[in-house]
Parts: structure tokens; C-alpha cells; sequence
């Protein structure tokens, strides 16, 4: 019987049967082999962290002897160090290192063997599993350890060796709470490592850690390589299932494209037998030169649902069309599918024609900026306390409304205005012909970003800070009726929050609602700390697109091009589009 055996992501993640034996077992490339050169260890001083203060951790590192001075390494970070550079363990990975970087199986590449955090005000642990920090460190989600690797230990190394920047080269691994430590760190910093080695992985509420298979299905595909492993053996006890944890993740990463690789086999326990038996083939695998391509299955997806894989074009990312902009706001389009968007600090408004012609039409810095019915720009600018409209054809600027406190504003089909006033809580209506203007709610904490449904019948606003995107119906009068909070916006993790055991992870109460946007199938686009959230006209979640700059603020969206199947963010000091997969109305 062949004593490795791996189900790719392709196939049912049903139980099969590998060893005749669940024991441990000597892989030939885990045992030295002559004529191969061979790495070294270098022991490190103890690691006092400043992310994790007050704890210090033991660490190795492993060089390849075919890394000469100046050359360019691989990096491949192991949690529980301790255990993956013992020569008489499971692992051996300085000899499987050494026999598949002598074969070409993979680059030469620095190995890091990290201990989890223990504090320094007690007493040293009475064996390197037991580090105080161990848990918090591991299996809490957010960006906590994967900044304390990206911040602390890769410049560190940097010091004295050339480590690759390119995430395809970098790699992370650890089993059962290294193991979703290594996901995490992975999905959290895509661009800092690129390839994630799990072995029975802790994918249970130990400290929220269920959630990502939901998190995976409703979140923008990350250029990730994932290999798990895991066996009907696993662990079953109050805080969650191991084998079925995998088994969700396995499905979820397979469901959104990933390449994954998932080996599930009878029998075996909460150890390293099964993981430590098939380790060098899981490193070529998971080192391999083969680009594949995504394979998508939506099948199974309900009719009707508007879910985030039949929203996006394979290969389509993000893709700069203006850059050295002082601050971007206010994205809009016009009737032909033209967009415009505004420097507020130049200040000046931007054309950018279907066509890619760039002009400039206005010298006015502004946030919300709409067209209405009548081919004019309404436009908002809190700074002068006023609503403006401004002819496209001449610059020439308007005073619709002063005296108010003005963000971001829709514009009706009547040519009725609504603008969120955020510093003073209050969404507030007015009327351009008659110059009405009065307020329309109260009570949002943070009314930030607004937009209308295509029919115009109802009217979004989200709360800068706090989780929700409220909704009105639109009375023929003006008025709002219907307050309530619509969709639910996800929230970020507070990085310095306390992440209690066996419970949700803490999440910062403001999720940084701001402008919408919305498509004809009735899909609202809401930008936010996390990126843009997509909802369903039902008010659900249909997933979230990363951020294009994901350390700068995303201030606004809007649809546009000649099949307005574009979306277009403003990021700070830049502006990015990307194409959907959204039907043209007229082909329907």
C-alpha cells in the first residue's frame, strides 16, 4: 500500500484509508542520505517581544548549505520549533530540508524554528509545549503574530541573510494550534507569506477559530497555497470537532478555488504520526512549480443567490487609474458610464472617459459627489459648509444649501437631495427648486456613506462607527419610514482587545462604514475598514473584497463604464478599478 496518500481538493472529503496501521512512519527523504550537503542550525538568543510584551521564546534557525553569501533564500517559518528541528522526532526538517533542496524539490530555504511566547515573570516552562503564550499567541485570530513575525523576527533575520520578499517564496507550518496560527498568519498578511502547511489543525472555538470556514466562503479569494491534514482520530471534546473543523475548512477553500490539498485519513490521534509520515511529500507539494487554475463550482448555490464567486472575473485584481493623489473622495459616473472622482486636497474634480480620457473639470474639492437628473454634479464640502452644484461643461458652482455640516449625499430621480451630516448624527433632506431643508432621521452615530436602491424606493446609510447599513423606505414626500438596520457590516478585530478562551475574538465596535454604491440587480458595495462588503437586496452578506492598499483608508465606490460593470474605489492617495461579473440591464 502506497503510505502517502493525499486527496486532492477535487474530490469528496470523504474518510480513506492510507496506513494499514495508524503508527508513525520513516519517510525516505526524512532519513540522511550520503553525498547530500548538509545545512546548519544556528542557535539564536532568546527573543524578547515587543508585540508580545513581556514574553521571551527560544528559537533556531536552519541555513542550506547551498545558500552562499549574497544569495537571495526562501524563508519557511515552523511554530513549536521545538519539535520540527529535533533530529529524532516526526519531523526531521533539517534532513528533509537538506534532501529536497539537493534534489531540487525546493529552493534553498532559511528555516525558522520558533517557540511559542512564555512570560518572563514566571517561572521557565517545564517543557517548551507548555509556554504561557502558547494559546494566545496561536489561536487567537488577527494580525497579533503574524505582525510579531513581519515586524520582530524577518528583520531580525535580515540582518544577516537575504530573505525573499516575494510571498510565493516564504511559507508557514505548524500543527494543531501552530496549525491555525500558520492559516492566520497567511490570510492575514497574503502578501508576506503565500504558501500554509497545517497539520491537525485547531479550526474550533478555542478562541473563535470556527469561524473561517464562513469567513473563506465570503471573502475575496487570497493567493494562497494550502495544504491540511487530518484523520478521523482527531480530537472530539467540548470546545469542537477536529476532523469535522478540517473537513469545513477543506470544503471552503476548495468551494472559492484555492489551491488546497487536503489528506484525511482513518484513524490515527491528536500526534504528529500521520503529519510527521507524510511531511516531505507535503513540502513538495506544497514547493511544487505548477501554476494550476482556480476550479470553480457553484453548483450547489441556491437560485437566486447573488454569492461572491458569480460576482468575480477569474484573473481580475485591482488595477491603478490614478495615483499621486493627495486624498480621493467622491467617485461617481454619469449617464454614459464616464467616471469622476475628486483630489480633496489639489482640489480639483477628475474625469476619466470610457475611453481612459483623463481631464480635469472643476478646481473644487469635494466628498459626496452625484449626478442629477438634470446632467449637473451635486457635490458636498463640509470644510465650507455647503451643498454645491457644479456644471460639468464649464466648472461653473452653484450654492444649493449652506450652513450645514455636510459628508457624502444621494440624489433622488426627482432631483431631491439627501446628505449625511456625521458630526451632528443626522441624515437631511433637501429640496434644490424650493429650498426646503430639514431633517429626514437622527440617531445614527456615525452616518457616513448613502446611496439608493435603483428604484429609488429605498435608502441606505452606513454607520461610520458603528456595524450596521440602515435602511429607509422613500415616501413620495420626502420623508423616511421603515428605519432599520439592514445589513451587517463585519467588523475588524481589535488587535488590543482581550481574546478570552473558548470565545468569539473581540472586534472593534466601528467597522468604518462609508460611500456605497449600488448595481441593477440591487447589490449594495459599502466600503469599510475590511474593504468593500457586497449584500444581497435582501440585506446578506455576499462577501468582501480586499482592500487594494489594505493599511489605507477606503473612502468611497461607485459602478461605472460603458456596461457600468467597473468598480471604482478611492484609496487615500490612489484610485483603483476592477470588472465584474455583472449583466448589462439591457442584455436581460
Amino acid at each position: 500500500m502506497n503510505p502517502f496518500r493525499i486527496l486532492p481538493a477535487l474530490v469528496a472529503l470523504s474518510t480513506a484509508s492510507a496506513f494499514a496501521a495508524d503508527a508513525w512512519s520513516l519517510h525516505p527523504d526524512a532519513a540522511e542520505q550520503a553525498g547530500v550537503p548538509r545545512g546548519v542550525l544556528k542557535k539564536r538568543e532568546p527573543w524578547l517581544s515587543k508585540v508580545f510584551p513581556g514574553t521571551t521564546r527560544d528559537w533556531v534557525v536552519y541555513v542550506p548549505a547551498q545558500l552562499k553569501p549574497g544569495m537571495e533564500a526562501a524563508l519557511m517559518v515552523f511554530q513549536d520549533g521545538h519539535d520540527y528541528a529535533s533530529p529524532k522526532g516526526h519531523w526531521r526538517v533539517p534532513v528533509v530540508m537538506d534532501n529536497l533542496i539537493a534534489r531540487g524539490d525546493m529552493p534553498p530555504t532559511i528555516a525558522v524554528f520558533i517557540n511559542p511566547g512564555h512570560e518572563v515573570s514566571k517561572p521557565a516552562p517545564q517543557s517548551p509545549w507548555k509556554g504561557s503564550n502558547r494559546s494566545l499567541e496561536y489561536d487567537s485570530l488577527g494580525d497579533r503574530y503574524a505582525r510579531f513575525l513581519t515586524e520582530e523576527i524577518i528583520p531580525e533575520l535580515e540582518k544577516e541573510w537575504k530573505i525573499s520578499s516575494d510571498p510565493d517564496k516564504r511559507a508557514i507550518c505548524g500543527a494543531s494550534s501552530g496549525g491555525i496560527c500558520a492559516f492566520t498568519v497567511a490570510w492575514e498578511r497574503p502578501d508576506a507569506f503565500g504558501k500554509v502547511l497545517s497539520t491537525i489543525g485547531s479550526f474550533v472555538n478555542l478562541r473563535g477559530g470556527n469561524a473561517y470556514p464562513s469567513l473563506i466562503r465570503k471573502t475575496e479569494p487570497r493567493p494562497l497555497r494550502v495544504f491540511l491534514q487530518d484523520s478521523t482520530g482527531d480530537l472530539d471534546n467540548p470546545f469542537g470537532n477536529w476532523p469535522l473543523a478540517n473537513q469545513q475548512m477543506a470544503a471552503a477553500l476548495k468551494y472559492m478555488g484555492y489551491d488546497v490539498r487536503f489528506d484525511f485519513t482513518d484513524g490515527y490521534g491528536h500526534n504528529s504520526d500521520r503529519g510527521g509520515s507524510i511531511f516531505p511529500d507535503a513540502l513538495k507539494w506544497l514547493w511544487r512549480s505548477e501554476k494550476p487554475v482556480p476550479e470553480l463550482n457553484t453548483s450547489g448555490d441556491l437560485r437566486g443567490d447573488l454569492t461572491l464567486l458569480n460576482l468575480l472575473l477569474p484573473g481580475e485584481g485591482w488595477k491603478v487609474v490614478a495615483e499621486n493623489v493627495a486624498f480621493a473622495d467622491g467617485p461617481c459616473a454619469d449617464s454614459e458610464g464616464n467616471f469622476y472622482f475628486s483630489d480633496m486636497k489639489e482640489p480639483a474634480i477628475y474625469k476619466i472617459a470610457v475611453d481612459g480620457t483623463k481631464s480635469k473639470i472643476s478646481h473644487e474639492g469635494v466628498s459626496g459627489l452625484k449626478f442629477g437628473p438634470d446632467g449637473k454634479l451635486y457635490a458636498c464640502q463640509g470644510a465650507k459648509k455647503r451643498v454645491i452644484s457644479i456644471n460639468p461643461a464649464d466648472g461653473e458652482v452653484h450654492e444649493i444649501a449652506t450652513g450645514l455640516q455636510p459628508n457624502d449625499l444621494a440624489v433622488t430621480q426627482e432631483g431631491n437631495i439627501y446628505i449625511t451630516e456625521t458630526g451632528v448624527h443626522q441624515v437631511t433632506f433637501i429640496d434644490p427648486k424650493t429650498g426646503a431643508v430639514w431633517a429626514a432621521d437622527s440617531g445614527i452615530e456615525g452616518p457616513n456613506g448613502i446611496a439608493l436602491s435603483p428604484d429609488g424606493g429605498t435608502l441606505a446609510v452606513s454607520d461610520y462607527r458603528g456595524e450596521f447599513v440602515w435602511a429607509f423606505q422613500v415616501q413620495a414626500n420626502g420623508t423616511l419610514e421603515g428605519k432599520s438596520p439592514y445589513m451587517s457590516l463585519r467588523l475588524p478585530i481589535d488587535p488590543k482587545g482581550e481574546f478570552k478562551f473558548n470565545e468569539p475574538p473581540p472586534y472593534l465596535g466601528a467597522s468604518k462604514g462609508d460611500g456605497m454604491a449600488t448595481d441593477w440587480r440591487g447589490r449594495y458595495y459599502v466600503t469599510s475598514a475590511l474593504g468593500v462588503q457586497v449584500f444581497d437586496p435582501t440585506g446578506r452578506l455576499c462577501g468582501v473584497l480586499d482592500k487594494p492598499q489594505p493599511s489605507k483608508h477606503l473612502t468611497s465606490c461607485v459602478l461605472a463604464g460603458a456596461q457600468f460593470d467597473t468598480l471604482f474605489v478611492t484609496n487615500a492617495d490612489k484610485v483603483f478599478s476592477r470588472k465584474l461579473q455583472i449583466e448589462s440591464p439591457k442584455t436581460k
